[in-house]
């Protein structure tokens, strides 16, 4: 009898043991990422929290009329994207600006039919070339910049120096498949 209650209580215990192993790992992982960045881990935390209230408010708002993508850094957030027409642009620059916390907003949307899948995946593969890039430069830390492209446009965004942005700039232009580069940067110097 004791050796079925002690086996029970193993087998029990393992399994919550082996819900909480990913709940670790990803833990880690976040904090090894806010470890590398310049942004306290509040503000970083207030960023995501920034672009998921943004995105959900948009799409509930806006709903068809509009392919946005919001990206926030140092709480200065980034709009992406197509909108179906000026009023529309507009209105998304508002529904942002009326998040709590949120400081600066660069309204890059146009006023376009909505991307494509091929597109959004030809930026998401140039995103990729440039971050891997901004890795093996290593000219600073690159989780100092954050790299969105959006119809083969770079947009970087960081908390960074003058010297970081130029190098960071002349990473992203040199990547095959970048049409632009556009400078959403906060300046330390």
């Amino acid at each position: 009898m004791r050796f079925i209650t002690k086996a029970f209580i193993a087998t029990a215990l393992a399994t919550q043991l082996a819900g909480c192993f990913p709940a670790i790992v990803g833990g880690a992982a976040a904090t090894g990422v806010m470890a590398a960045d310049r942004r306290t881990s509040g503000i970083y935390i207030e960023d995501q929290g920034i672009e998921l209230k943004a995105s959900q408010r948009i799409s509930s708002e806006l709903g068809e009329n509009i392919h946005a993508n919001v990206t926030s850094f140092n709480r200065n957030v980034l709009i992406t994207g197509e909108a179906f027409n000026a009023e529309t642009k507009a209105k998304a620059e508002s529904i942002v600006k009326e998040v709590e916390n949120v400081r600066s907003v660069t309204n890059e949307l146009v006023v376009a039919p909505k991307s494509s899948l091929s597109s959004r995946s030809n930026d998401t593969y140039i995103t990729s070339k440039v971050k891997s890039r901004l890795v093996t430069e290593n000219r600073f830390p690159a989780n100092y910049v954050k790299v969105v492209t959006e119809k083969s446009t770079v947009f970087l965004m960081g908390l960074v120096t003058k010297q970081e942005a130029a190098d960071a700039v002349d990473i992203a232009s040199g990547t095959s498949g970048v049409e632009k580069v556009v400078k959403v940067f906060e300046y330390m110097d």
